[in-house]
């Protein structure tokens, strides 16, 4: 009897609760097709580990990962001919993923900087082989103890680390969700989504092993720290506005909020959550981008990470960090402008002298170019200070002229090489003009590309964006970030002297001959960094159409 009153009281509770209350969920396939093209190849990158015998795997992956990064591209140019860049441009996927003219650009040149990327993890010819075995620059079993029996036997054995490749196309799917991110929790899943795969590759290194298990650890530790704060100003912000949506967050901001939760009414509207989770937030992102003062991870990761790690890195999370910083700004806190601008004054005048006063004192190359990517970040940081259309595509335009330049001389750092592996102390580059001209040659230009030259991409970049901040209405930021160049033009230009200038010493290093692989990427970089310096216009003009953020 009484299991009778149960059933008949659950069946009347079942009347009340329709179950229609779960709404199913409307994902736009076509337009997530970028992301999911690369999600699926880095899922079967990981099957074909299992399941493909160890001397079909490097070329099975780097096919793979080349198709994929390939049409994924393709998806992206194909949603921007549609018109989904600027007319048709809106949320989707449930409010969780804006399809707009920046997150397609970013992706854009976040997949054409993988692909270059890709090569030089592929390289294979500038060690010399082992035991009858080609190796490239990663571990042989990134298990096996530094120096132990197991690792002997793993490298005379001819094993070599093919996960990079699924492990890297990991790392590109969070990298292209990031800057296209509508809702905090996307925003932070996508940021873990490509960390984890990064903290990982830092550790790979073949030589060096230990410094570079080093700068993972760095890396992982001041990444986490990092990922707290940003978990925290997610936690505060939806304290304030009572959800984690952009547009939604962006109404309560302006006050523009109607239908307000009574369980969150007390907490609406408090401006010490909005301004701590917003200043929590900002943390997070300026980690990732290297602004001081949270850079301190970057010149040891940079110089312990294997070089081709290291130029996929500098290149690929500065555009997406960079892109949800100005999603961020731009869409969600838009109405605190006077509060976040100060700020960012500080963050970006500190770190643009910062970058290039410690650049000056650096013996690494890798060192040199992590410096130089800090005080690259204050540059582009001027752009976002804008707060006017200018400011959003400069701010691509730098970015994409800036990715290639950073792949392709980290590219030409993996060339100079001593019996111990890459030679990055600067003293071993002092007459390298001589004994290779083409690769000092094709280095000094990407050097005058970073000083910002004129006839290079840097100079482009430099003045679209310091144009827009001078509009903007920060003139004094232009002036400092001028200083800071000239500051910067001084060690590039002295690493060109030793170069070319200084007698080359009789026990200095050679320069390995790579494969056309290589020989690609540097050939890529150099071809749009002349591009970009000479004809800028079209691809300027491109920014500024992709420079309208959907709200």
């Amino acid at each position: 009897m009484s299991s009778a009153v149960v059933h008949s009281l659950w069946t009347q509770a079942a009347e009340v609760e329709p179950m229609s209350k779960l709404p199913t969920p409307h994902i736009e396939y076509a337009q997530l097709a970028p992301v999911l093209i690369v999600v699926g190849a880095a899922v079967l990158g990981i099957l074909v580990e299992a399941f493909v015998p160890r001397r079909a795997r490097y070329h099975t992956q780097v096919f793979l990962a080349v198709v994929a990064l390939a049409a994924s591209f393709a998806a992206v140019v194909a949603l921007a001919a549609g018109g989904y860049g600027t007319t048709k441009a809106h949320i989707a996927a449930m409010g969780a993923i804006a399809v707009d003219g920046p997150a397609l650009f970013l992706q854009g040149t976040i997949l054409l900087s993988s692909v270059v990327a890709l090569f030089t993890f592929a390289e294979r010819r500038l060690d010399p082989s082992t035991h009858g075995n080609r190796v490239d620059s990663f571990v042989a079993e990134a298990a096996a103890v530094p120096g132990s029996d197991h690792e002997k036997a793993a490298v005379k054995a001819g094993f070599t680390t093919t996960e990079v490749f699924p492990i890297m196309m990991f790392a590109v799917a969070g990298l292209l969700v990031f800057p296209a991110a509508n809702d905090l929790l996307t925003l932070f899943i996508a940021l873990e989504v490509f960390s984890l795969p990064l903290y990982l590759l830092c550790a790979l290194a073949r030589r060096k092993r230990l410094m570079s298990q080093e700068a993972a650890v760095k890396y992982f530790l001041l990444g986490a720290f990092a990922s707290a704060f940003l978990l925290f100003g997610i936690a505060l912000l939806y304290g304030y506005a009572g959800s984690v949506s952009y547009a939604r967050i962006a109404d309560v901001v302006d006050g523009s909020v109607t239908g307000i939760d009574p369980a969150l009414a007390d907490t609406m509207g408090n401006d010490a959550l909005l301004l701590i989770g917003g200043a929590m937030l900002l943390m997070g992102l300026l980690f990732k981008v290297g602004a001081v003062p949270f850079h301190m991870w970057t010149p040891d990761v940079y110089q312990g990470a294997p070089t081709p790690v290291t130029g996929f890195m500098a290149a690929a999370t500065k555009v997406a960090a960079f892109g949800a910083l100005l999603r961020l700004l731009y869409v969600v806190l838009p109405g605190l402008t006077w509060d976040w601008r100060p700020v960012m004054w500080g963050v970006a005048i500190v770190t643009m002298l910062g970058g290039a006063i410690v650049a000056i004192t650096q013996t690494d190359i890798k060192r040199l170019l992590a410096y130089s990517s800090i005080a690259h970040a204050g540059f582009i940081l001027a752009g976002v200070i804008a707060t006017n259309p200018e400011g959003i595509s400069s701010v691509l335009f730098y970015l994409l002229a800036y990715s290639f330049v950073t792949i392709g001389a980290f590219a030409v750092v993996t060339l100079v090489r001593d019996p111990g592996g890459e030679a990055t102390h600067l003293s071993k580059w002092a007459g390298l003009g001589r004994r290779s001209p083409l690769v000092a040659a094709v280095f000094a230009v990407f050097l005058l590309a970073f000083a910002g030259i004129p006839l290079t991409s840097g100079f482009a970049g430099k003045f679209a964006v310091f144009k827009a901040a001078a509009e903007g209405g920060a003139g004094a930021l232009v002036v400092v970030g001028v200083i800071s160049s000239a500051i910067a033009a001084f060690f590039y230009i002295r690493v060109i002297v030793l170069m070319f200038f200084s007698e080359p010493k009789p026990e200095g290093p050679t320069v390995a001959v790579p494969s056309p692989l290589t020989m690609t990427t540097i050939g890529v970089g150099v071809a749009v960094t002349l591009v970009l310096g000479v004809a800028p216009q079209y691809f300027l003009d491109l920014a500024s159409q992709a420079g309208v953020f959907v709200r």
